[in-house]
């Protein structure tokens, strides 16, 4: 099996937490007991500087703020950890990625779980909160999901976001 790898995004939004769930010891060598040895980390608008030493079976690990478009890196990727934006998530599905979104559970009136357990329920993805990142990794099976198809996911991410005031 080839050596995969790991794209993790948190899009505009500052979640450190994901990233440093991310690099703890325990979940990197989950990861890397499935092959995966390459890891992305999309910070957002964080103050991390997180440290980029290969370690824990990743050959590389590396880091950006922000980017024009994020669809270079999750084409890339084998595996996307995604927040529980609408169009971090639908971007994922619409390339057929594997897909592992977790919810900032530390956000007021955090919306973005309905749609995560809807495309859970729906057999698209796996979701999460950091406390149990651990353990989705260890246990996630993705020949138990189904193909997400979807032509109108661009529509439907702005619905959502003019709804929820972000537009």
């Amino acid at each position: 099996m080839s050596d995969k790898t790991v794209f993790v995004t948190v899009g505009t939004t500052k979640f450190d937490n994901l990233i440093t769930t991310v690099l703890s010891r325990e979940v990197l060598e989950a990861l890397s007991a499935r092959n995966y040895r390459h890891l992305i980390l999309q910070i957002g608008n964080s103050n991390l500087e997180p440290d980029c030493t290969a370690r824990y079976g990743f050959d590389k690990i590396e880091t950006f703020k922000l980017s024009p478009s994020i669809g270079k890196y999750m084409q890339s990727a084998d595996l996307v950890i995604s927040h529980a934006g609408a169009g971090s998530v639908l971007e994922a599905l619409e390339k057929r990625k594997h897909l592992i979104v977790v919810i900032n559970d530390l956000l007021m009136d955090n919306h973005q779980i309905e749609l995560a357990e809807q495309l859970y329920k729906d057999e698209y993805l796996y979701y999460c909160t950091c406390q149990n990142l651990l353990y989705i990794v260890q246990t996630m099976d993705f020949t138990k999901l189904k193909p997400f198809i979807n032509d109108k996911s661009a529509d439907i991410a702005n619905f959502i976001d003019k709804i929820m005031g972000f537009r």
